[in-house]
C-alpha cells in the first residue's frame, strides 16, 4: 500500500493554559483535516497529524478561527509557565493567576527563542530548559532572569531582578540582540556576558531590583500527576497521563463540553506531555468518572513510568522508554527524586537527573548530573557505548547507587542553588576518578556506599579497592578532574 504523506501542525499556547472552548474549536478543526488525536509536547504546545489532502481545508478553518500554527515546524518555540501548578502543587508564592495571564497579555510578538515562567517554590515545571528563564524571586513581581544562549550549556545570570510587566520587553530586545550578533551569542563557547548586558540596557530603560540573595531552588521531586486530588476550598484537580502520548479527540471533545458544562474555564497542559483540569466539585466527580470508564483511561500509572522527559513527536524514544519502564516495573525500581530524560538528538535541552544519549544506532552513554538534580547542568558521564539490551540494568545500577548515597544520614547531596558570587570561604581541591571500563566515578564528596567507605576518604588512600558497577581493581581508575571543596 502507498503511503500517504502527512503534516504534523503544531499550535502553540503560552503558559500552557487554553479555554475549554477554544480547546473544542481546534479539536473540531483537527477532526474535519481527519486528525484522530492530540499530542501534549513538552513545552506544553500541542500537536496533531494529518494527511497532505487535507491541508488546505484545515489552513481555512485556521484562518477563520484565528488561530496561529505551524506545519512541520518549531520555529517559535512555545512559552511555558507553572501555571499550571497553582494552587496545586505551591501555594505560598506571590505569583497568582492575574500575574500570569497580565505577562501573557503583554508578548506583543513571538518569540523564536525559548522562554519559561517558573516560581520558584515548586519542581514540576523545568527551571533552566529554556534560553530566557525568568525564575520568581522573594520580592513581589521581581524575576530573577538566567539566560543560556542558544546550542549552549553556559547559563548567565541577569545582575538585577526584572519586572514583571517587563519580561516581554526586554525578552523581545534580549532575542534581537543575540539574532543581530550570532557570531558573539549564538552557539558560542566563550559569550562576553557584559557586551550583551549592555547591548540589552542600550535599547530601553527598565524597572529592576538589586539582587541581595542568590536564587536556591528547592530539592527536586517530581509531584505525582495523575488522578483526581483535593486541594483548596474542597475542589479536586484531575491530572490525564496517555502511555503512549495520544489523546483522542472524542475524549478530548467530551473532557471541554463537561468543562463548559460545570463552568470550568481552562485546561491545561504540562511539560510531562499530560494534562490538568483544575475546579472540579465533589457532586461533578462521578460525571468526570463515567468519562473515563468511557474512553477506558487509566489514570493511576507507575510513578517510575511518569518521571520521563521525551523529545516531541519521537517514536524511537517512546519505544525505547516503554521497553525500560517495563524492565523498571519487573525489577520494581524506586526512582522518587530522579527523572530520566531520552536524547536521539544533539542539544535538545530536555531536562534530567540521568540523560539517556543516543551515540549511534542502538548504543547510548549514560549520564547524570553530579547532584542529581535535573535543574543542572554539570554533567557526569556513568557509561559509554552501552547498547540498547543492556541499558536497563545499566539504569537500574545508576538509580541504586544514588539511593546508596542517601542511605547513609551523614551524607546528603548538595543543595540545589545557582550562587550569583563566589562564596567568602576557604577553599581547598581534591581529586575525582573514573573507571576506565564502565565510567564509574569516585568522589570523595560521597565515598562510595557499596563498598562500605564513607565521605571524605581520599581515593590515594584506599587499598584493595575495585569498582561498585564492574569490579575492577583500583588501578583501573584514572584522575579525570579536580573539584573544590569548602573548608570551614
Amino acid at each position: 500500500m502507498e503511503e500517504k504523506e502527512t503534516y504534523c501542525i503544531k499550535v502553540n499556547l503560552p503558559g500552557g493554559v487554553v479555554s475549554a472552548g477554544d480547546l473544542y474549536e481546534l479539536l473540531l478543526i483537527a477532526e474535519n483535516a481527519g486528525a484522530q488525536a492530540i499530542r501534549v509536547g513538552n513545552r506544553q504546545q500541542l500537536f496533531f497529524c494529518i494527511e497532505a489532502n487535507r491541508l488546505e481545508d484545515m489552513e481555512t478553518d485556521m484562518l477563520r478561527a484565528e488561530i496561529d500554527y505551524e506545519i512541520n515546524e518549531d520555529e517559535f518555540p512555545n512559552i511555558i509557565s507553572s501555571y499550571v501548578t497553582d494552587a496545586v502543587f505551591n501555594s505560598e508564592s506571590w505569583i497568582k493567576e492575574g500575574v500570569y495571564k497580565d505577562i501573557f497579555d503583554l508578548f506583543n510578538f513571538k518569540p523564536r527563542l525559548k522562554i519559561n515562567l517558573v516560581d520558584k517554590h515548586q519542581t514540576f515545571v523545568p527551571f533552566f530548559s529554556g534560553n530566557f528563564n525568568f525564575i520568581t524571586s522573594d520580592v513581589s513581581n521581581y524575576w530573577y532572569l538566567y539566560i543560556r544562549f542558544p546550542k549552549t550549556n553556559d547559563i548567565y545570570c541577569w545582575p538585577s531582578l526584572i519586572y514583571s510587566d517587563d519580561i516581554p520587553v526586554i525578552s523581545k530586545i534580549a532575542e534581537k540582540v543575540i539574532a543581530d550578533h550570532k557570531a558573539l551569542f549564538y552557539d558560542q563557547q566563550n559569550i562576553n556576558y557584559q557586551k550583551f548586558h549592555k547591548l540589552v540596557i542600550a535599547e530601553n530603560e527598565f524597572i529592576d531590583q538589586p539582587i541581595t540573595e542568590p536564587l536556591k531552588l528547592p530539592d527536586f521531586q517530581l509531584p505525582y500527576y495523575e488522578g483526581f486530588n483535593k486541594y483548596v476550598n474542597n475542589k479536586y484537580w484531575l491530572g490525564i497521563y496517555r502511555r503512549n502520548e495520544l489523546f483522542p479527540l472524542e475524549f478530548m471533545k467530551d473532557i471541554c463540553t463537561i468543562c463548559v458544562k460545570n463552568r470550568i474555564g481552562q485546561v491545561y497542559t504540562t511539560p510531562w506531555k499530560s494534562l490538568m483540569i483544575k475546579g472540579i466539585n465533589e457532586a461533578d466527580r462521578k460525571e468526570w468518572g463515567i468519562i473515563l470508564n468511557k474512553y477506558r483511561v487509566n489514570v493511576r500509572h507507575a510513578s517510575n513510568e511518569l518521571n520521563w522527559q521525551l523529545e516531541n513527536l519521537n517514536s524511537e524514544s517512546l519505544e525505547l522508554k516503554q521497553q525500560l519502564v517495563r524492565e523498571f516495573e519487573e525489577y520494581d525500581l524506586r526512582t522518587y527524586r530522579l527523572c530520566f530524560a531520552i536524547k536521539m538528538q544533539p542539544k535538545t535541552g530536555l531536562p534530567g537527573s540521568i540523560i539517556i544519549k543516543k551515540r549511534k544506532t542502538d548504543v547510548f552513554d549514560v549520564l547524570h548530573t553530579r547532584d542529581f538534580n535535573p535543574n543542572t547542568k554539570d554533567y557526569v558521564t556513568y557509561k559509554e557505548k552501552v547498547a540498547r539490551h543492556d541499558l536497563g540494568q545499566c539504569l537500574i545500577g545508576l538509580c541504586n547507587y544514588f539511593y546508596g548515597i542517601l542511605i547513609d544520614d551523614s551524607i546528603s547531596l548538595p543543595s540545589p542553588s545557582i550562587e550569583m558570587e563566589d562564596q567568602e570561604t576557604n577553599q581547598e581541591t581534591h581529586h575525582i576518578y573514573q573507571c576506565k571500563n564502565c565510567f564509574s566515578i569516585y568522589d570523595k564528596t560521597y565515598g562510595d556506599i557499596m563498598n562500605g567507605i564513607a565521605a571524605g576518604i581520599d581515593f590515594e588512600t584506599l587499598i584493595d579497592y575495585s569498582c561498585p558497577v564492574c569490579e575492577s581493581s583500583k588501578d583501573s581508575f584514572i584522575r579525570i578532574e579536580n573539584r573544590a571543596t569548602s573548608v570551614k
